[in-house]
């Protein structure tokens, strides 16, 4: 049985998006409604925080270390953690519409996607969109009718991608091409009527299973590329977010939370827990491991 630990307790209010760096060794994730970017050093222990100027609902790493590429409110940004600089960069949604960006991932070409959502999640306003973004910053709406755009997932093995639409209680999958983006076939891959929770944030491990956090389930739910739930890891807090595979050898796994005060504000932790904290699961003895995420292909400004 996986042992759940908690890796930073000092809760966030909307904590979402981690992302192993390996060429640093840290695990960049974010405080959405704290408006900030963490950096977490499982080595030592110590979790710093950048403030942002906007929510941020996603980011990506880049070619340079230190520099992510960054989905905040209704646009794309560089930010630079060591200076804390923030470069904007062009703009997916129309500023002022109550409509952000959140879930967002590298396909393995490292291209850029991106979901968004009302920002009032209470109003049922399904008018976010899917947006893919090339390297060179091209940018296409691909899907439009969105409620909360979550569950991005890239399986190249099996030429597939992954989406969720949390208020659907569904996550779909296409046929993907990583060569060109396109994507083809929609069906769904897993209702998520039949278990616990809804769709929040994914990940990939590297036998093709979907991980993916069950907000409001308590848990995180591992499912086999054939859409059959082999595993749910049970966690002490009921809204996890997003989990990310980390480590030296992608053998933890990672999983944010929801904590109280927010937009979307949490129950309260058990044993202890505090909702928002940052958890870690020792999967090593399990022969469970992740996949490395791509870096986005663009280049970001000099630094």
């Amino acid at each position: 049985m996986s042992s759940v630990e908690v890796a930073v307790a000092e809760p966030a209010i909307l904590g979402e998006c981690p992302l192993w760096a390996p060429d640093e060794g840290v695990l960049y994730w974010e405080d959405i409604d704290g408006h900030a970017i963490h950096r977490y050093d499982p080595s030592s222990g110590s979790d710093e925080a950048r403030s942002l100027p906007g929510r941020p609902g996603s980011f990506a790493l880049t070619s340079q270390p230190g520099v992510l590429l960054v989905a905040t409110e209704h646009e794309l940004v560089w930010f630079d953690w060591h200076s804390a600089t923030v470069t904007p960069w062009i703009a997916l949604e129309e500023a002022g519409a109550g409509i952000r960006l959140n879930d967002g991932r590298t396909d393995t070409a490292g291209r850029f996607w991106v979901g968004s959502m009302f920002e009032d999640t209470k109003a049922g306003k399904a008018v976010g969109s899917l947006h893919r973004i090339e390297a060179n910053g091209q940018a296409t709406v691909e899907r439009t009718g969105v409620g909360t755009a979550n569950g991005l997932g890239f399986d190249d093995e099996r030429q597939r991608m992954y989406f969720a639409d949390t208020p659907t209680l569904s996550v779909v999958m296409w046929d993907y091409d990583s060569a060109t983006g396109a994507r083809a076939n929609e069906r769904e891959f897993f209702d998520y009527e039949t278990v616990e929770g809804k769709p929040d944030g994914a990940c990939v491990d590297s036998d093709g299973c979907y991980w993916s956090a069950s907000v409001y389930g308590w848990a995180v739910t591992r499912i086999t590329p054939d859409g059959v739930v082999d595993r749910r890891i049970d966690l002490p807090v009921a809204k996890p977010s997003m989990p990310a595979f980390g480590g030296p050898n992608l053998d933890t796994l990672f999983v944010t939370s929801i904590g109280e005060g927010g937009t979307v504000p949490s129950e309260p932790g058990r044993n202890g827990v505090a909702p928002g904290a940052l958890l870690a699961i020792d999967l090593s003895g399990e022969g469970i491991t992740g996949r490395a995420e791509t870096p986005f292909a663009g280049s970001p400004p000099a630094v």
